[in-house]
């Protein structure tokens, strides 16, 4: 299988790391809990709050030596129920709740590697990647830590995730030391490979990889990936998902492997790759070290996937107040008449900047190259019918109005992957490898005694 980016697992010297891995594993499920009110079930009554006490702290686990609590425990499957944006039953995370010791667990190992080797994750770089969250989420300094405790969600409990993530990939880069670098002729190899593939099927696959200790006493875990099938089926976003409970190093990207062939995944993957619909999640896959669950997002030929790539202006005329279709203001009529007037006038996309450039620039007048195939039927068959160098009819938002000119288009041929490309996918295979090894050789040499069931 394959591991994440490797702008996600090896940031350059000198350059935060972690930025894009906490968009998913964080940012994406706080942005889904922000406006969810489907969260988990408030702390029971007073009467009862001492016996909660002596419960929260009792000892899960002792990991060389380090206490793993009911109260860590508890702490990160309510941190999996605010991210998701879902109403967890007290009977489905309980179903949860042996994984999620099990993370802890290789968490606390992790960490413990990483104060072996003297890795330090600064709190500045861990209050940077929260404030980082906030600002992706558009929500106000020290929202999120209001957020959280009005969930009864300890902010440790993030931090520790933040900490250990950041901390991790550091480790990994000191583990594979010249490893962590590909050559030219490797390059040229896997080029070389994927011309003899030419043709054939590839696949953008998410996973979410479940570990099996024991191959012959794997019904927990398939009782675990069963649970968790039934919640991303349920609504619960994969990316989320993945980042909270995948034990694969693309766990940091949202469970996204990218663009695959068929000889880089497990046979048992491909099976069901071959059949499976765009969008679907699949039943637990059985692969070599535990389970898979995997959903489709894309299946194309080696070597073959045109599009049409679009060069964009815009120009947007905002509304002061938001828009009622039944009542317009006054301001917003005027508006709409103005946008009337820039769409037969405009003539060239330096027109239309210069028009947005009147009206505050509120959003850019580039807003890059857009792939047509990738946007919504609606946008497509707006652009699709739209001549270069000729505005759009004004298209009418409730924040204001919006007028569109392509500039030119071009034929593209996307499935022709650059060394670059190359490149950090096989650094993801080493990656990868190198994680799970080390974890294995983690839980070798450890010291774990369970005490309670969590």
């Amino acid at each position: 299988m394959r591991a994440c980016s490797t702008k996600t697992a090896f940031p350059p010297h000198g350059a935060r790391p972690g930025r894009r891995a906490l968009s998913f594993v964080l940012a994406a499920g706080l942005a889904a809990c922000v406006g969810s009110a489907a969260l988990a079930a408030p702390p029971g009554p007073d009467a009862e709050a001492d016996e909660t006490a002596v419960d929260q702290d009792s000892i899960v686990a002792v990991i060389n030596g380090t206490v793993l609590t009911r109260r860590d425990v508890d702490n990160r499957g309510r941190l999996f129920a605010l991210s998701s944006g879902l109403n967890v039953s007290n009977e489905i995370m309980a179903r949860l709740r042996p994984q999620i010791v099990r993370q802890l667990i290789d968490e606390r190992l992790r960490q413990q590697e990483m104060l072996s080797r003297h890795i330090n994750v600064p709190p500045e770089q861990i209050a940077a990647s929260i404030a980082d969250i906030e600002h992706r989420n558009g929500m106000p300094q020290n929202a999120l830590r209001d957020r959280l405790a009005q969930d009864g969600i300890s902010l440790t409990t993030l931090i520790d995730q933040i900490r250990v993530q950041l901390g991790w990939t550091q480790v990994l880069r000191e583990e594979m030391g010249s490893r962590g670098r590909t050559t030219a002729a490797e390059i040229a190899q896997r080029e070389e490979a994927l011309r003899h593939e030419d043709g054939k099927p590839q696949y953008m696959i998410s996973e979410i990889f479940v570990p099996v200790d024991d191959p012959r006493h794997s019904e927990n875990e398939l009782k675990f990936t069963e649970t968790v099938i039934q919640e991303l089926r349920n609504g619960a976003p994969f990316p989320i998902v993945a980042a909270q409970f995948s034990q694969s190093q693309t766990a940091l990207d949202g469970g996204m492997m990218g663009w695959v062939q068929e000889d880089s995944l497990d046979p048992q993957v491909v099976a069901v790759a071959r059949q499976m619909p765009i969008g679907a999640i699949s039943n637990p896959i059985r692969v070599a070290g535990g389970f898979v669950i995997a959903t489709l997002n894309g299946r194309r030929t080696v070597g073959h996937q045109m599009g049409t790539v679009l060069s964009l202006r815009q120009a947007f005329l905002p509304f002061t107040t938001q828009l009622n279709p039944q009542n317009p203001t006054e301001q917003q009529r005027a508006t709409l008449e103005q946008a009337t007037q820039v769409a037969t006038t405009a003539r060239s996309c330096a027109d239309l900047e210069a028009v947005n450039r009147k009206y505050g620039e509120k959003r850019p007048s580039n807003p890059g190259e857009l792939v047509l195939e990738r946007i919504n039927p609606q946008m497509q068959q707006i652009l699709s019918g739209l001549s270069d160098g000729k505005a759009s009819r004004p298209l009418v938002s409730t924040e204001g109005i919006e007028i569109l000119m392509i500039c030119g288009r071009q034929q593209r041929n996307f499935a022709q992957q650059t060394p670059s490309e190359i490149a950090d996918q096989l650094l993801n295979e080493r990656v990868e490898q190198t994680s799970r090894q080390l974890n294995r050789d983690l839980h070798r040499r450890a010291v774990i005694e369970m005490r309670s069931k969590a």
